[in-house]
């Protein structure tokens, strides 16, 4: 199953300072040695507005990434929802905003036991809660709201400068927003090097290890 990149586009779209509805931004910095060197959990709409500028980038390039070629589509197995799954922890995540410091670190440690490199980074996980409008045959929006789709971007991003996050490496977009609804069977897995995407953290996200 393909993503439409009409329905990610709408997310984007409203992935500004003035419009976005990100409700949370959690996460850490990894040391070159891979260990947790901190970590940060907030309200969104807290952080400054060239933090909220920023760290939106971070956000919108999961998303705006090529449809079906860097960001891929992948389905939940019957074996990969059982209740030590990582699906349970994601929607543990959701359900709970990223409010939960504890289901947080686990999810930190379990990315960082898998994601190999020599470089500093850092994990970001945003939670968002888009209010869909309804549109008519025509695609005109028609103000009302059909449902509220809830979901979680998380960005890998190597570190620059004073902490500063630069174009993520990998990341996903989890449950995938499809034909305009919450797909909570599907995730949406981005890997910038298209060529080797990191099969280490895909297998452990769609399969109980």
């Amino acid at each position: 199953m393909l993503i439409n990149r009409d329905d990610m586009m709408e997310l984007t779209r409203r992935m500004t300072t003035s419009r976005t509805s990100i409700t949370r931004i959690a996460g850490c910095y990894i040391d070159s040695e891979g260990y947790i060197d901190g970590t940060f959990n907030t309200n969104f709409l807290k952080l400054s507005v060239h933090e909220r500028s920023t760290k939106l980038e971070v956000a919108k390039a999961i998303l705006f990434s090529d449809t079906n070629e860097n960001l891929k589509q992948y389905k939940f197995t019957d074996n990969s929802k059982n209740n030590m799954s990582m699906w349970k922890l994601l929607n543990g995540m959701k359900s709970c905003g990223l409010k939960n410091d504890a289901m947080m670190e686990t999810f930190y440690e379990i990315i960082t036991e898998r994601y190999k490199t020599n470089n500093e980074y850092g994990i970001f996980v945003f939670h968002d809660r888009y209010d869909v409008p309804m549109k008519a045959s025509d695609k005109e929006r028609l103000g009302e709201s059909e449902e509220v789709y809830e979901y979680l971007i998380c960005a890998i991003c190597p570190i620059t400068g004073d902490y500063e996050p630069g174009v993520p490496e990998w990341g996903f977009v989890y449950p995938m927003f499809s034909d305009r609804s919450s797909d909570i069977e599907h995730i949406g897995i981005f890997n910038r090097n298209k060529e080797r995407p990191n099969t280490e953290i895909e297998n452990l996200l769609l399969k109980n290890e």
